[in-house]
C-alpha cells in the first residue's frame, strides 16, 4: 500500500512540472466590471486543438490567458496558405489595426488577420478577406459561433480604442511541442513549421510574445533590427536573440 501510494506521488509530481493550458470554455458574452476589456492583448490559435487563446497583458509587463474559445470551424487542414482559392485557412504571424474590424459582416462581426502579410509576400502567396469571424462557416478563415466572436470582437476594439497599436495573432498547426514537433516530422510543411516553433517556445518560457521579422524570405524570432551603411544585403536586420 504504501509503494502504491509512493508512486502515485511521484507520478503526480511529474505531471504537475508540464505546462498547464487552461481549457475554460467561455459563457455567453455578458460585460461586467471584472472583464479587462481595454487592456492591451494577445491571441494564439492552434489549428489541430481547435482553440483560440486570447492573453491580456498584466502590470509585469506578462500575458496571462484569459480565456480558450472553441474554434466551430477552418478549412483545408495543416498548412499553411499559399493560393487564392486553395480554401486554406492561413498560419504564421499576422497583425491586426483598427482599419481591419469590420462590426457589421456578412459574418456577423469579423477580424482580417492582414493575409498576406510580408512573408506570404514574399513567398508569392495569393488570397484576400482571410478573417477570424462569427456564423460558424469557414472557407479559408476561423469561424466562431457569434456569441464567442462578440466577446473577441470586443476585446480586440476595446484595446485598439485604448491605445493598443496593433493585436499580434499568432496561428500554428499545433502546439508545437518537442512532442508534436516529432510526431509532425515527416510533414512536407516541417521546415516552415520550424520557423513558427521558436516564437511559440520563447510565449512559454517568457509569456511575452516574440518579436517577428521577415528576413531573406524567412520568419526570425527576435531578431533585433539595425540600421547601418555597413550592411550591403537587402536584410537590415542582425541576427542576434534577445534575452
Amino acid at each position: 500500500m504504501k509503494k502504491t501510494a509512493a508512486f502515485a506521488a511521484i507520478i503526480l509530481m511529474l505531471f504537475s512540472s508540464f505546462p498547464i493550458y487552461a481549457q475554460d470554455t467561455p459563457v455567453e458574452f455578458k460585460p461586467n466590471s471584472s472583464t479587462q476589456f481595454g487592456y492591451p492583448i494577445f491571441i494564439q490559435i492552434f489549428k489541430e486543438e481547435r482553440i483560440l487563446e486570447l492573453y491580456t497583458k498584466g502590470s509585469h509587463g506578462s500575458y496571462q490567458l484569459v480565456k480558450s474559445y472553441p474554434i466551430c470551424n477552418y478549412s483545408g487542414g495543416l498548412g499553411p496558405k499559399t493560393t487564392e482559392g486553395d480554401l486554406k485557412s492561413p498560419e504564421g504571424f499576422y497583425r491586426v489595426k483598427t482599419s481591419q474590424l469590420n462590426p457589421n459582416s456578412r459574418y456577423y462581426r469579423s477580424i482580417n488577420l492582414g493575409f498576406p502579410n510580408e512573408y506570404d509576400k514574399s513567398r508569392g502567396y495569393s488570397g484576400n478577406y482571410l478573417m477570424i469571424h462569427g456564423e460558424c462557416k469557414s472557407v479559408g478563415c476561423y469561424a466562431m459561433t457569434n456569441s464567442y466572436m462578440d466577446e473577441i470582437y470586443h476585446y480586440v476594439e476595446s484595446a485598439l480604442l485604448n491605445g493598443q497599436y496593433e493585436i499580434n495573432i499568432s496561428i500554428y498547426p499545433f502546439r508545437m511541442t518537442p512532442q508534436n514537433m516529432l510526431h509532425h516530422r515527416a510533414s512536407s510543411h516541417y521546415m516552415f513549421w520550424l520557423q513558427l516553433q521558436p516564437a511559440y517556445e520563447y510565449f512559454i518560457k517568457t509569456r511575452r510574445p516574440a518579436a517577428i521579422n521577415v528576413i531573406n524570405g524567412q520568419y526570425v524570432v527576435n531578431a533585433i533590427p539595425i540600421k547601418s551603411p555597413l550592411l550591403q544585403n537587402q536584410s537590415q536586420y542582425a541576427f542576434t536573440k534577445v534575452k
